[in-house]
């Protein structure tokens, strides 16, 4: 996929446990656990403001587009 989650790196930033964050933005640790590894197929806008809410950051601090590669042609 060529969005990368980058929610780690802000949280190691922070100083802040996934824990603390997921309570204060009124998620559960497997939900934000999921988004975190990037195995979500999309991210709610209310959840993506109460994450850079809470984190103090911009969604571009957390989400970044890395275009694929495409095949080499044969």
């Amino acid at each position: 996929m060529p969005i990368t989650v980058t929610l780690d790196v802000m949280l190691a930033k922070r100083k802040m446990r996934s824990k603390d964050l997921a309570a204060r933005i009124g998620i559960t640790e497997a939900n934000l656990s999921l988004l975190k590894s990037g195995k979500v197929k999309g991210v709610r806008f209310e959840t993506l403001a109460a994450l850079c809410n809470a984190l103090e950051c911009q969604p571009a601090d957390l989400l970044i587009f890395e275009p694929e590669t495409e095949a080499k042609e044969n």
